[in-house]
């Protein structure tokens, strides 16, 4: 075990955030912006318009700030010190934030899917601040992704971060490539679970976890 202070970011812990700085320059956008004008007029839209002929420029606005996640999250570096220290007691207690609302896009098809996540982790010999968990699931939501990686990624980087006893992520989302193309389901619902450490050994965890985020299941 081995905590992080403010001034120390191991490579496993860099590795897994992925932290860089995405760079576009100003004559990439304009670039994209004719592309994406070019597609939006073969598709029947009429960009001579005063509502629509901003319309390419906002796209990619909107688009590079929906996927910022690619940034990294630098506040995300800190962590605390705990009392728990691996005693017995401390792989009884939970800590759990949820639900937390997200907005992604798919990777195979670049639209949207949004729902709620669950984060759950007993701790070890570090915590972090109870917001860093809404942080870990933004910093993997806003990227292309699928629903199954941003679970595993959430508890990838938070085993990495504090090493708790076990770890937690329950997803549930609904996929506009199913409700607006393909076999067009009226109200899909798609469910993930991660499990990792004591949570993946003890159903007794799991059912307490599902309980405690008030969810009508159980492991």
């Amino acid at each position: 075990m081995h905590s992080h202070d403010d001034n120390t970011i191991d490579s496993e812990y860099l590795a897994a955030m992925k932290l860089q700085k995405r760079s576009v320059s100003a004559e990439q956008f304009s670039q994209f912006e004719g592309y994406v004008a070019e597609i939006f007029t073969a598709f029947g839209l009429d960009l001579h318009s005063p509502s629509t002929e901003e319309t390419p420029r906002r796209f990619i606005k909107a688009l590079y700030d929906i996927t910022e996640g690619y940034d990294g999250d630098p506040k995300l570096v800190k962590a605390f010190e705990t009392e728990c220290h691996g005693d017995s007691d401390c792989r009884l207690s939970q800590i759990i934030q949820g639900p937390i609302p997200f907005y992604a896009l798919c990777e195979h098809h670049a639209l949207p899917f949004y729902g709620k996540v669950y984060v759950g982790y007993i701790a070890n010999e570090n915590i972090i601040g109870i917001s860093k968990l809404t942080r870990l699931v933004r910093l993997f939501s806003k990227r292309f992704a699928v629903q199954e990686r941003i679970g595993q990624e959430i508890a990838g980087l938070l085993d990495v971060m504090v090493h708790p006893t076990g770890v937690a992520v329950y997803i549930e989302a609904h996929h506009l490539c199913m409700e607006m193309r393909g076999v067009r389901e009226e109200v899909p619902m798609t469910r993930t679970t991660v499990w990792r450490g004591a949570y993946h050994d003890d159903p007794a965890l799991r059912s307490e976890f599902f309980t405690s985020c008030g969810l009508p299941r159980n492991g």
